[in-house]
C-alpha cells in the first residue's frame, strides 16, 4: 500500500483528508512541517499532501527545503484554502507536482493524489 504524508495545523483538516484517502492508501498525519521532517527520518512516504499557511514553518518554506534533501523526488501536492496565486505559483515553481484547493470532493482528492503516485 502507498505512503501518503498529510501535513497541515488543523486537526479538522487532517480528520477529514484521513478519512477521505484510509481507504487507498498508508495515511500518515503531522500538524506541522517540523513533525514531517522528523518523520521522514523513518518513513519516506509515495506523496506528501501539504496545506501552505501553516505556523512556525509555511508549506513553500517546507518544500524548498524538502527539495534540498535526500526527499528531493518525493511528490508534494499542496491541499490549501489560499486563494493567493503567488503562492500557487511559487509553490508550483518550487516543485510542487499539483494544488488542491479546499474543501475539495474526496473523489477529486483521491484523483489528485493517484495521478501522482
Amino acid at each position: 500500500m502507498n505512503t501518503v504524508f498529510v501535513v497541515d495545523d488543523s486537526i479538522t483538516n487532517l480528520f477529514v483528508a484521513k478519512n477521505a484517502l484510509c481507504a487507498e492508501y498508508s495515511v500518515h498525519t503531522m500538524s506541522s512541517a517540523e513533525i514531517m521532517f522528523d518523520r521522514l527520518e523513518k518513513i519516506t512516504p509515495n506523496l506528501i499532501l501539504m496545506d501552505i499557511e501553516m505556523p512556525d514553518m509555511d508549506g513553500l518554506t517546507a518544500l524548498e527545503k524538502l527539495k534540498s534533501t535526500k526527499w528531493a523526488g518525493i511528490p508534494v501536492i499542496f491541499h490549501s484554502s489560499s486563494n493567493n496565486e503567488t503562492h500557487k505559483a511559487t509553490g508550483l515553481g518550487l516543485g510542487a507536482v499539483d494544488f488542491i484547493p479546499k474543501p475539495c470532493s474526496k473523489l477529486t482528492l483521491l484523483n489528485g493524489i493517484k495521478n501522482h503516485i
